[in-house]
């Protein structure tokens, strides 16, 4: 029982160190909006889900909503100020409509997220309830973070390139999944083991797309105009 605790905590900060470089994978795409002082065809869509996600996550680590959760407090934590900051970039390279769409967004899950957190603390007056309620909450936030790319996946196939999929942030979406999967099984936690289970598959198909359009991408062309992406 102690060589599982102990295996669980040491696999659990590797899942830090590697959420850690999943979170900062995207600062070449913020280099490249920096230096072309626009955001060009790349969308806010994974990191306004990920801001979203970081908080549910803080919150179901919480020790009176989940205890003995410190390392997802800590990842998350930190992942919530990168985000953050991700976002602050895109708006202000954006154009004035995109900017209103992005606050909006942001203004939801703001007002989403006190909403659950007041349910939660006020209805809700054990450990178990209050992580079971939550957990469900965090796969769902979970799954949209993981699949926020397949807008991306959408223009990859369409346009047969994959300028605009950050290979860096498939890597380690992938690898982040495969890590949290185990730390999730040595104790299990399906409300951590689900989503990274489908996280990381959906890592595997964004890296097998880069390499079956890796050649065929045109890395000094800008896309088509005429190709748009939905937003979330």
């Amino acid at each position: 029982m102690v060589a599982t605790g102990l295996i669980r905590t040491i696999v659990g900060i590797i899942g830090n160190v590697i959420s850690f470089f999943l979170f900062l994978s995207p600062t070449p795409t913020f280099v490249k909006i920096w230096k072309a002082k626009s955001v060009q065809e790349f969308k806010p869509d994974p990191y306004i889900a990920t801001v979203l996600n970081c908080m549910m996550w803080v919150f179901y680590g919480l020790p009176f909503v989940h205890p003995d959760s410190l390392l997802v407090i800590t990842i998350n934590g930190i992942g919530l100020v990168i985000e953050l900051t991700y976002v602050a970039i895109f708006f202000i390279y954006s154009p004035w409509s995109k900017r209103r769409k992005i606050v909006l967004a942001l203004v939801i899950e703001v007002i989403f997220m006190a909403v659950v957190i007041f349910i939660t603390l006020f209805f809700f007056h054990t450990t178990k309830i209050r992580s079971g309620i939550v957990g469900i909450l965090a796969i769902i936030f979970n799954v949209i973070m993981y699949s926020s790319p397949l807008t991306v996946m959408k223009l990859v196939i369409r346009t047969k390139s994959v300028k605009y999929m950050p290979f860096y942030l498939s890597v380690f979406n992938f690898l982040n999944g495969i890590v949290w999967v185990v730390y999730a099984s040595l104790k299990l936690d399906p409300y951590i083991l689900v989503p990274n289970g489908m996280g990381s598959l959906l890592g595997l198909l964004q890296l097998i797309l880069y390499a079956a359009y890796y050649r065929t991408t045109n890395w000094d062309d800008e896309p088509p105009t005429e190709v748009q992406l939905p937003d979330v």
